[in-house]
């Protein structure tokens, strides 16, 4: 990532104060099985450690720790029966998930040679989970639940705690990073218009307004060749550019990509979603003939850049850069009845992770439907399963995901430079066009591949918005 960020995780584990004087060999073995714990939550998050607590007093301490941090999420380890006094302080004043973790020590009893202690501390895993899912309930907390074992190792426990660890970074990359908006949407969208004081207060993304005129001067004070040099050389390794290339054929190129960067990392942007409807003369001409390359470099490293101004599916392809790796801009192009494939993709900036083959530029003299003409660039998305995800909203200004998993095949593709892929879903093209149009996606979507609405369920917990899922 270009700029990076690191979800703040709360963890703390909770047991029944009044096992401890009773039976004092409990008090090591907890101490060791969260200390066991705490290694298992990934290294690409900080810990803000609330410790073991069996009292209200404690618990009221760890959620002063988790509140000062700021945390994305708590993750709470049950090491034996605990009340709910234990948990409910420590969240009460949060408004993150909380993630309740129910790992067993032992696979199974020892029937003949289990006593209360050896019970209590290695068997009893499950007794308060239902206990603290109803006053969470009650709370109107945010909740999950992981049930697994420690003996022998548990991968698919493991593999939900960092799945909701990587979806914390959603949280935490929204929260830290700015979306710069450059210029207006497209005339007449008006599926991505949109409100961005309402989009603070929903997602806690924060936007900066730029005008073109600052922009077209934006490569105006880099003089560094040793860096241009290089974001040349990055270009040529990234692009198979149409009738060859050298540095200095991609060097004014290069000069915007290193503008580019510096400014993100100047404003600390994480987002950019821009739309250019000027003349395309003179500086401005320049920098607009440049722009999708420019911008195609900074998504791969994790700066989400829409067209057309739309600020939704830059969050869109900015969850997926975090969760999936890879975000791709996509619309709806055509469908193959005959196929019974949809073919989804878009022209503009894309994201080099997510084609299989070296990504093609070429120069074109009208940017279909937008002002002036320049470098085109197109990508050739994996195939196998690939993640669809829409952002959009409803009258009174609440956000919701629509998500869809698909299939994407080998098959003939547009040639015209633009991305685009052939989709099988589940349902079939007829029926997904039909689902996911009633659920009011606007027109963009992004793109990555894998499956992934397992991991998006979590983002949304995070960010308290419903999710349609269309198919799987």
């Amino acid at each position: 990532m270009l700029i990076d960020t690191k979800a703040r995780v709360g963890v703390f584990a909770i047991a029944l104060g009044a096992y401890l004087p009773q039976f004092p060999s409990l008090v090591p073995e907890f101490e060791a099985q969260y200390a066991a714990f705490k290694q298992r939550i990934p290294a690409t998050v900080e810990l803000i450690d609330g410790g073991i607590v069996t009292t209200k007093e404690l618990a009221q301490a760890a959620g002063d720790q988790f509140r000062a941090a700021d945390v994305d999420l708590v993750i709470l380890q049950l090491l034996t029966y605990a009340t709910s006094y234990n948990l409910l302080p420590a969240v009460r004043d949060l408004d993150v998930p909380v993630v309740l973790v129910n790992l067993q020590k032992k696979r199974a009893p020892d029937y003949a040679h289990t006593d209360t202690a050896t019970w209590l501390g290695e068997l009893y895993a499950c007794g308060a989970v239902g206990e603290m899912v109803a006053d969470l309930e009650r709370a109107g907390k945010h909740h999950a639940v992981i049930t697994g074992v420690v003996e022998g190792g548990d991968p698919a426990a493991q593999a939900q705690l960092e799945d909701w660890c990587r979806a914390a970074q959603v949280r935490r990359r929204f929260r830290d990073l700015n979306l710069a908006q450059i210029g207006r949407p497209y005339p007449g969208m008006m599926d991505l218009y949109i409100d961005e004081t309402n989009l603070y207060h929903r997602l806690g993304v924060y936007t900066k307004q730029f005008d073109w005129e600052k922009m077209w001067a934006i490569a105006d004070p880099v003089t560094d060749e040793a860096r241009i040099r290089g974001h040349a050389q990055q270009i040529l390794d990234t692009f198979d550019i149409e009738g060859g290339a050298t540095v200095d054929t991609v060097w004014e190129m290069a000069r915007y990509v290193t503008a580019f960067e510096d400014w993100v990392r100047e404003e600390h942007i994480g987002f950019v979603a821009s739309h250019y409807d000027g003349f395309a003369q003179g500086k401005a001409g320049v920098l607009d003939s440049m722009l999708i390359p420019a911008f195609s470099m900074l998504i791969r490293q994790g700066v989400a850049c829409a067209v057309e101004g739309d600020i939704k599916v830059a969050l869109a392809m900015s969850i997926l850069k975090t969760i999936a790796g890879m975000g791709q801009l996509s619309e709806m192009y055509s469908i193959d009845f005959d196929a019974d494939l949809c073919i989804i993709g878009h022209s503009g900036s894309g994201d080099a992770d997510i084609s299989a083959k070296k990504p093609t530029m070429k120069i074109v003299p009208v940017f279909h439907g937008k002002t002036g003409g320049g470098y085109l660039t197109q990508f050739y998305p994996h195939l196998g399963p690939v993640t669809y995800l829409g952002i959009t909203q409803d009258r009174d200004g609440h956000f919701k995901f629509v998500a869809a998993e698909g299939v994407n095949e080998a098959g003939p593709i547009f040639t015209f430079g633009d991305t685009n892929m052939r989709t099988r879903f589940a349902c079939g093209a007829r029926e997904f066009c039909t689902r996911w149009s009633e659920a009011g996606p606007t027109h963009h979507m992004a793109a990555a591949a894998g499956r992934h609405i397992d991991t998006l369920l979590k983002v949304a917990k995070l960010l308290n918005v419903p999710v349609d899922v269309i198919t799987r």
